[in-house]
């Protein structure tokens, strides 16, 4: 017996019905929906939910704004069991922006689908809090401090569950004291809800080929802050979405204000991914797009509560890759469902665990086991997420084609002319994936980005301390390099090695001697808040994002 054989002998096992890799939107509304339909056919199933975050919700962080549609199917009585879904959007503002004050666009010339009238604004943490509450009532096993490490697979190949991660071990690789050897989560069906780019359903779309006839997956980046603000300038209910300044018109991107709760506000940037030019730092953006007047005059006098970021996917209809393979499927933004103009995906990450539900309940009742879902494909077929995906599946492209101001202007008449039935009978093409965009360095100049003033602009540590992010630090890199010299032999002469910009934790440096010689790539991976934006955005590839220790990462409150 090999010594790999002998490691994997020596975990432990539990067995399930279904096994979910992620307890945020997608994966509990899926295990919700899966013991909502046992317990209606009165049939024996067992769903277990493991979660890398020290708790439901650390992890998740969104906007948000949340569309309904998907929590009124699945829990249709959801105000009655105490949500956490209070305030309803009032009010609806969209503005453009230029360096010292704004224009805002007229409703009557929005889309209707842009419109929020509706919806509501929340702590998508403190929703999934609530949801793992209603699934464990239900009788859902959740795990949460346990990431998923390994993809399991039965010796025909297919899926046969997942092992979370070994705990206590050494920078070296050595077993401390502490040391606990992963656990197997074997499942007759597997479902990876892990959100945007997450490890094992990245390994699983390259093994099983699952994008080969869609467009590469595009991303942005969201950087959110939460607020307390001066009861005087709080407008609850209120939402702001602006584009333009401070990002020039080739980048793409735009921001979101959100008035909720007692004084609160959501303020965040997202940055598309594939911008150009390597000097560019998505954190300094965002710091200076809060000293706009506009945008200044709500926050002064505030106090800033918590920080955070996290990559999104952006590439729509036409980068969805296939759904299913042997022994399980990706649901939520493990496939990428969001709506990009709406800056909207909980519902649709929602919606696509339920479907997913549905085929496995469906399967394991008809005492199947490791096959493949189609059934899940063909919910997703004409329903309600694939015609919301489909309305707006030219706005990236053009945007990302003709910039801000035109592209934006062609996309919203898209939008409208499917509104009227009549919309384009194509389906534009992303291009390049989001690794491949940059511009040499010296094509490109840098940008002189104001120093934070500690009041409304703040600096990467001081804003990383406030997403209380943890990793014992004696464990190996969770951040590992394919080859270790491409940072300098290749990034830093090439880019000016963009990593140290494009991170908004401050994960990236390259260090030098005092005299400014030899140059020396280093990684604080202790300050990773997960965001996932170096395994999607390095030039050459060469960062590959993986779980560090259960429970490690950043804990977020109220995001």
């Amino acid at each position: 017996m090999s010594e790999e054989t002998e490691a994997l002998a020596e975990r432990e096992f539990m067995e399930y019905d279904v096994v979910i890799v992620g307890a945020g939107p997608a994966g509990l509304s899926s295990a919700i929906r899966l013991r909502q339909l046992a317990l209606k056919e009165d049939f024996d199933l067992s769903v277990c939910v493991i979660e890398k975050g020290s708790e439901v919700g650390a992890h998740i962080l969104s906007g948000a704004v949340i569309d309904p549609i998907a929590l009124n199917e699945l829990m249709p009585d959801w105000k009655e069991k105490g949500a956490p879904i209070t305030t309803e959007v009032v009010k609806d503002h969209f503005l453009f922006l230029g360096p010292s004050g704004g224009i805002r666009i007229p409703n009557f010339i929005v889309p209707p689908l842009m419109s929020n009238h509706g919806n509501y604004i929340v702590s998508l943490g403190n929703v999934c809090r609530w949801l793992a509450e209603q699934a464990e009532e239900l009788g859902v096993e959740i795990y949460p401090g346990f990431a998923g490490a390994e993809v399991l697979y039965n010796q025909d190949g297919s899926v046969r569950g997942v092992a979370t991660g070994d705990m206590g071990v050494g920078k070296e690789g050595e077993h401390k004291d502490t040391y606990m050897r992963g656990m197997e989560l074997r499942g007759k069906y597997t479902l990876f809800g892990e959100g945007v780019r997450g490890s094992l359903s990245k390994e699983l779309i390259r093994k099983f080929d699952l994008d080969a006839d869609c467009q590469p997956q595009k991303f942005g980046l969201g950087i959110k802050e939460l607020w307390e603000i001066d009861p005087k300038k709080h407008k609850k209910g209120l939402i702001q979405h602006t584009f333009g300044w401070p990002l020039k018109a080739s980048t793409g991107g735009g921001s979101f204000l959100y008035h909720f709760d007692d004084n609160l506000v959501s303020i965040g940037l997202v940055v598309h991914l594939n911008y150009k030019n390597p000097y560019l730092s998505p954190f300094e953006e965002f710091q200076r797009f809060k000293t706009h007047p506009m945008i200044r005059e709500t926050l002064e006098g505030g106090k800033r509560i918590s920080y955070g970021a996290r990559a999104m996917t952006e590439g729509g209809l036409q980068s969805v890759p296939k759904l299913v393979f042997p022994g399980g499927a990706l649901i939520g933004c493990s496939a990428g469902f969001m709506n990009v103009p709406r800056i909207k995906g909980s519902h649709n990450a929602m919606a696509t665990g339920m479907m997913a539900a549905e085929a496995a309940f469906e399967a394991v009742k008809d005492g199947r086991q490791g096959d493949t879902l189609d059934a899940y494909e063909d919910l997703y077929e004409g329903s309600h997420v694939q015609k919301d995906l489909s309305r707006v599946r030219n706005m990236k492209p053009l945007w990302s084609k003709l910039g801000t101001i035109i592209g934006v202007a062609l996309g919203g008449i898209d939008i409208w002319m499917n509104q009227l039935g009549i919309g384009l009978p194509f389906t534009l093409k992303h291009g390049k994936p989001d690794h491949l965009t940059l511009k040499p360095a010296s094509a490109c100049k840098p940008i002189d980005y104001p120093k934070p003033d500690g009041k409304i602009s703040f600096d990467r540590l001081s804003s990383v301390f406030l997403s209380a992010t943890n990793h014992e630090e004696d464990q190996p890199v969770h951040l590992r390099l394919t080859d270790d010299t491409v940072p300098i032999a290749h990034n830093l002469p090439m880019f000016d090695e963009p990593a140290q910009r494009y991170c908004p934790a401050g994960v990236y440096e390259v260090m030098r001697d005092d005299d400014g010689s030899n140059p020396r790539f280093v990684i604080n991976a202790q300050n990773c808040v997960h965001c996932k934006t170096c395994d999607i955005k390095d030039p050459t590839q060469n960062i590959n994002w993986t779980v560090p220790e259960g429970s490690g990462g950043p804990n977020y409150p109220n995001m």
